[in-house]
């Protein structure tokens, strides 16, 4: 399976390094040869190499000069295309897309995601934008090219929130999906329950590598907003436009606020409810007081969870890291997994997406 990666940051240098260290694994295991022939990167240059890239030279090429473009050529290489020449021109069955998006337009991805369907090639994303976004048009044009589209690692990253509804539990009438949804703010969140402010828990989150330099996303929760909408769409079937979606940070909140709660027993939790009722589909992301014997109180630090309350398997409660390089990297390969056992004709999760 040949792969063209449009972006080549932390996450996809990550993913990269999966596919060097789990080759003869994913080879042996589910038949599946992955094979990176192209990057581009609108920091780091691109390359096009038709019988692949060395992933440890590639990797080396980076760390050292800080552009792809400083990987040795042969006779084949082509070298500066922008994404949609790499996206159009290189012989690739899938994309990984793992570009920043600017989550108001879900641009450069949403041009990327239509570009690769309409030229016959799958796409795996970690990319929010585009699936909060486009969902329907996205998932009904992949269907109409017949490609793969998978974003398993939109939601919580590497851990499989997606993919556990619609496979796992199929079957049950899923009455609410609540959840924690950005590491960041419950990293913040559990820091100022043992007395620091919100502006030195997010110092410290930021030192760790928790939170962005501009933190607003998180600590606005717009970033779990836009999970709020994947969810909706992925799981109920049902478009929810992110700006409809009521949605409040965790700003507004003080240490005394955070005291006072677990004087009463309770924790301050920054929660994504989704849930469904005849059809109509109501969502919020808010800051709630949970009692602490509750589930999700006692998800403590940089972890995410996600419950889902089903009508017949009861309460089912997933959780892991929602960040990191490496789990967000693993959620590609999930996805890249699956693209490739659809393709062998086992179709996966019923239909042509995540």
């Amino acid at each position: 399976m040949k792969i063209a990666m449009i972006g080549f940051g932390g996450v996809g240098q990550a993913f990269a390094e999966i596919v060097e260290e789990k080759h003869q694994e994913l080879q042996q295991n589910h038949g599946l040869d992955v094979e990176i022939v192209a990057v581009s990167d609108v920091m780091k240059g691109a390359i096009y190499q038709p019988d692949g890239l060395n992933i440890t030279k590639l990797l080396e090429c980076v760390k050292r000069t800080g552009s792809v473009e400083s990987y040795p050529s042969s006779s084949q290489t082509i070298k500066g295309w922008n994404s949609l020449e790499t996206i159009e021109k290189a012989q690739v069955d899938v994309i990984i897309e793992v570009t920043y998006t600017d989550v108001k337009t879900g641009e450069p991805a949403l041009t990327h995601c239509h570009r690769a369907f309409e030229t016959g090639k799958s796409v795996i994303t970690t990319n929010k934008g585009p699936v909060a976004l486009a969902y329907q048009e996205l998932t009904e044009k992949a269907e109409k090219h017949d490609v793969f589209f998978g974003f398993e690692g939109t939601v919580m990253s590497g851990t499989p929130a997606l993919r556990l509804p619609l496979e796992t539990l199929a079957g049950n009438e899923i009455k609410e999906i609540k959840g924690i949804l950005n590491g960041t703010t419950n990293y913040i969140l559990t820091a100022m329950e043992s007395g620091m402010t919100l502006n030195q828990a997010l110092e410290k989150a930021q030192a760790l590598g928790y939170a962005e330099a501009d933190p607003t996303s998180d600590l606005e929760a717009y970033d779990v907003r836009y999970k709020a909408a994947i969810l909706s769409n992925h799981v109920y079937g049902v478009h929810l436009d992110p700006d409809e979606i009521f949605c409040a940070g965790i700003t507004g909140l003080s240490v005394e606020d955070i005291q006072e709660a677990k004087r009463d027993g309770e924790k301050w939790k920054l929660l994504a409810r989704i849930s469904q009722n005849k059809g109509k589909v109501k969502a919020t992301v808010q800051p709630e007081r949970l009692n602490q014997d509750d589930l999700l109180a006692r998800v403590s630090g940089a972890t995410n969870a996600i419950v889902y309350e089903c009508d017949l398997s009861g309460t089912i409660m997933l959780t892991g890291a929602g960040a990191g390089l490496k789990e967000t990297g693993f959620s590609l390969m999930i996805d890249l997994i699956h693209c490739h056992k659809q393709k062998q004709g086992s179709k996966i999760g019923g239909g042509s997406h995540s």
